[in-house]
């Protein structure tokens, strides 16, 4: 039988030297894995009270627009610097070689909305973070984060839970 991680590629120095990069791409291909992936996704929050899923650009949004639908609820995107129209608000954060802003819509999120947040990859938590800070700056509760692969060894879920965040991650790989 299957699992999650059996429909995920690893493609060897990619970006560039010394990055194992993790291919959801493949996952999302196959129908039973990506379906495999979205009910494993949702499993831990069914019956929760969740209103909106925030994906993060931009697996997430994939993964996050399955998980909305399947919750029937609303799909809010976080997205790179200047990629939304209208008055959105910014969040700047550190990336493994510089840096990056991400962008909500201003009204995007009510206060006291439950939110999930939702991506495939789970690395040094930078983006999560991020995208955390806007939601709560919009005055969000966050229910849980969640995400397909964790890379433990960079230290996201820990930054996460220091956050004071639950998370949940289908399946793990070591190294970067």
């Amino acid at each position: 039988m299957k699992t999650v991680k059996d429909y995920i590629r690893t493609i060897v120095d990619f970006p560039h030297e010394g990055i194992m990069f993790r291919d959801v791409t493949t996952l999302f291909a196959d129908p039973r894995g990506f379906r495999m992936a979205i009910d494993q996704m949702l499993h831990p929050y069914a019956g929760l009270d969740i209103d909106k899923v925030v994906g993060l650009e931009a697996r997430g949004f994939i993964l996050g627009g399955a998980i909305a639908h399947q919750l029937s609820v609303g799909f809010v995107p976080v997205r790179k610097k200047g990629k939304l129209p209208g008055t959105t608000i910014s969040q700047e954060y550190k990336l493994e070689y510089g840096e990056a802003i991400v962008e909500i819509h201003d009204d995007a999120i009510k206060a006291g909305e439950k939110v999930l947040v939702v991506d495939d990859l789970l690395a040094t938590g930078g983006t999560a973070a991020a995208g955390i800070s806007l939601i709560e700056r919009l005055g969000g509760d966050i229910v849980s984060c969640a995400f397909v692969i964790d890379l433990p060894e960079l230290g996201g879920r820990k930054l996460l839970e220091g956050l004071g965040m639950d998370v949940h991650t289908l399946c793990s790989f070591e190294g970067h």
